[in-house]
């Protein structure tokens, strides 16, 4: 192999702050190299500096041995450096082909070649396999097809080095097996590919070499066959993590929630229910197993208040739900954990400490008159033991909480949620996208809430998740219940076929 990328001693310094510090690191052609580390480390950080959005405080950047500077992303499309981000950056209203040469210079202008176009991108296509319709637009396709896009977009441009952020976090196990298989075709044509995950069994599988970095630094670079998904974990944290194992409980007693027979959209196989009967109790972890898009999210919009079953009933703590309002759900003890952190769970704008007391600004702890004038003392007190308990890594409470990594924006909703004293906590999708150590304190965080006799409704597509959290277990497919399981020793392969629908 041939060097194609080498970083030198890069350092980024944001005042007094160091993201990234002394970094070192060599990429060979025809390498998938991985890219590890805990939320807040310094990848994404790293990985601007190459695509040109951040100009490095101190170091060298060199690509095919010669040193370069690059001072905006369309110098990085030029220097053959190309990113696919975890939030794709497609434009909804445009066709696959129009987001392929949006900016391209070769198609701008009055007129476009766009047969020529349509040409180069075919045949790249069929060159490493992507089945692409180019007229469709952009929501009539699959999450797992827009990221093929993401990734023709870039090689139709040139890239020789590919930085993948987190491509697998909203992909199911079949789309990620796809993915890996382009990226072995393309490190066989000799590109090279830059992978950025937290999932120690993919990064295990698709790995040549693996760096690490915490705390901003470069801890070690080691070679896939030398390591296993604890000596990783243990450089990662920089401490051994011990094994994590739940006891489970079978709690008996009247619910706090129980849906009846309830239906909603239930013609929608994919964004409706469909006769839906299940119950949480006090101090348990009930989980919801199911391939992502079977009703999960209307089933946590349900339970939350947002939208109103069209048959059935909702019971809440011993009485019937008359009115769905979200306001009237958490005025009655019930928390909320969305599936998407910055779209539903925070305001990206606000600060920390803003976005901490948002559901108790009419607390006199927090203002006077019932939220007329806030006491900004009192927040910013209150929001800094949050920070402290909740191991939130910031730099204020005063700053924009959309400047956080996505494992302390979580966080952030933790202590916002777990804080108001809950009986009941829906919880949807609570790990995605976190590191190994995130991961493990927003778990432990759950149990803790269990153990306190909050009534926990877990929806996740991690089946593993599922499997080591639930004390119960309910299968949801094409928005029907499937089957109820103990948590206990749970029949996996049970449960595995009725997911299919069988």
């Amino acid at each position: 192999m041939s060097e194609l990328l080498r970083i030198e001693n890069i350092s980024k310094r944001f005042g007094d702050f160091y993201a990234n510090r002394n970094i070192s690191l060599t990429v060979e052609r025809g390498e998938i190299h991985t890219l590890l580390g805990e939320n807040g480390a310094g990848k994404s950080t790293l990985m601007n500096i190459l695509i040109g959005l951040y100009q490095p405080t101190d170091g060298r950047i060199f690509l095919n041995g010669r040193e370069v500077r690059i001072e905006s992303p369309s110098q990085a499309v030029s220097n053959g450096i190309g990113m696919v981000h975890q939030h794709f950056m497609l434009v909804d209203a445009m066709t696959v082909f129009e987001n392929i040469i949006l900016g391209d210079r070769r198609a701008s202008g009055i007129f476009v070649d766009r047969d020529a176009r349509r040409k180069e991108i075919l045949e790249i296509a069929d060159r490493y396999g992507f089945n692409v319709d180019l007229d469709k637009q952009i929501t009539e396709i699959s999450v797992g097809e827009q990221q093929r896009v993401e990734i023709l977009k870039a090689l139709y441009r040139g890239a020789e080095l590919l930085i993948l952020d987190e491509p697998t976090a909203a992909l199911t196990d079949i789309e990620v097996q796809g993915l890996f298989e382009v990226m072995h075709k393309l490190v066989g044509e000799g590109k090279s590919i830059i992978f950025i995950s937290h999932k120690m069994r993919e990064v295990l599988e698709i790995s040549d070499r693996i760096t690490i970095l915490r705390a901003g630094e470069a801890v070690a670079t080691v070679e896939k066959n030398e390591v296993d998904g604890k000596k990783l974990a243990a450089l990662m944290i920089g401490r051994e993590l011990a094994d994590s194992v739940y006891e489970k409980h079978e709690k008996e007693g009247s619910p706090l929630v129980a849906l009846n027979h309830v239906s909603y959209h239930k013609e929608s196989k994919h964004n409706g229910l469909n006769g839906v009967t299940l119950s949480i109790r006090p101090g348990e972890i009930v989980g919801i197993a199911g391939v992502d898009g079977n009703g999960q999210t209307q089933l946590a919009q349900l339970m939350t208040g947002v939208i109103a079953p069209e048959e059935g009933d909702v019971d809440l703590k011993g009485a019937k739900v008359g009115t769905f309002d979200p306001l009237a759900f958490i005025q009655n003890g019930v928390a909320h954990v969305p599936e998407d952190r910055n779209l539903q769970g925070l305001v990206s704008d606000m600060s920390i400490a803003d976005n901490i007391v948002l559901k108790s600004t009419e607390k006199p702890k927090f203002s006077y008159g019932k939220g007329l004038f806030l006491k900004k003392g009192s927040i910013s007190d209150y929001a800094k033991k949050m920070v402290d308990h909740y191991d939130i890594r910031c730099q204020s409470v005063d700053q924009d909480v959309r400047s956080l990594s996505g494992g302390n924006q979580q966080k952030v909703i933790l202590a916002r949620e777990l804080e108001s004293e809950p009986d009941v906590l829906i919880v949807a999708h609570p790990t995605r996208g976190l590191d190994i150590g995130a991961t493990r304190f927003v778990r432990d965080q759950m149990i803790a809430a269990r153990d306190r006799g909050v009534g926990i409704l877990l929806i996740s597509a991690d089946f593993d998740e599922i499997l080591e959290m639930s004390d119960r277990i309910y299968v949801i497919f094409e928005g029907q219940i499937m089957g109820e399981y103990s948590g206990i020793n749970p029949p996996i392969d049970e449960i595995s076929l009725a997911m299919t629908g069988k």
